[in-house]
């Protein structure tokens, strides 16, 4: 009967954790889910440098329609850039550019894929990905 008892209770045990793991793993973008278009993350906005400061404002106008403002992602429409997702060993600033230019198939999030955006030129991007860095390096993404 202890025996019954203790494998009744070991898998009791099995069931909450895997509950538990399967409720804290559930969103593979490792971010908490708030409402749809509130940011995704909370980040620190440092002092930037003139040519971030230029890309802030390109950002605003281009990109954080999706990405929200200073890059911290909307809940159903674009993921956080200030991300470690985004640090530039696993996405090169080469893959801004082309981002930019030819658009991007979701493969890491699933808001589904990302369409070029117009009107900007490769010296517009190039100041957004100088803004891009330097929040990401603020925020502990190198």
């Amino acid at each position: 009967m202890k025996a019954r008892t203790m494998a009744v209770v070991a898998a009791g045990f099995a069931l909450i954790l895997a509950y538990t793991l399967a409720t804290l793993f559930k969103d593979k973008g490792d971010h908490a889910t708030p409402a749809q278009g509130m940011p995704m993350v909370t980040i620190t906005v440092p002092e930037l440098s003139e040519n971030a400061v230029e890309g802030q404002k390109l950002f605003q106008k281009n990109c954080s329609v999706c990405h929200g403002d200073n890059a911290v992602g909307r809940e159903g429409f674009g993921p956080p850039l200030v991300h470690k997702i985004y640090e530039p060993g696993h996405h090169s600033d080469g893959s801004f550019f082309v981002a930019a230019k030819q658009g991007v198939r979701a493969h890491h999030w699933s808001f589904g894929d990302m369409p070029p955006v117009q009107n900007t030129s490769m010296r517009d991007v190039e100041r957004i990905v100088v803004f891009v860095r330097e929040l990401q390096r603020a925020n502990g993404i190198h």
